[in-house]
């Protein structure tokens, strides 16, 4: 078992570092009335993160509503 978790492990380093790599170009951006650029990995991190947020957010809040 240790060594298949070492194995997926060193397959999402390996998956996390292509996309590194291949994504540090500068994307083109516009929120609302703001525009720019940023890179790609930058760009990929924040909408991750703003994902897991929001998923974390909606399911809290089903538990709390299923208490009472």
């Amino acid at each position: 078992m240790k060594s298949l978790k070492l194995v997926l492990l060193v397959l999402m380093v390996a998956a996390l570092t292509a996309v590194v790599v291949q994504n540090q170009a500068p994307w083109p951006v516009r929120f609302l009335w703001m525009s720019g650029e940023m890179p790609g990995i930058i760009l990929l991190f924040l909408t991750t993160a703003a994902g897991f947020i929001m998923g974390i957010t909606v399911t809290l809040m089903m538990k709390r509503d299923n208490k009472q």
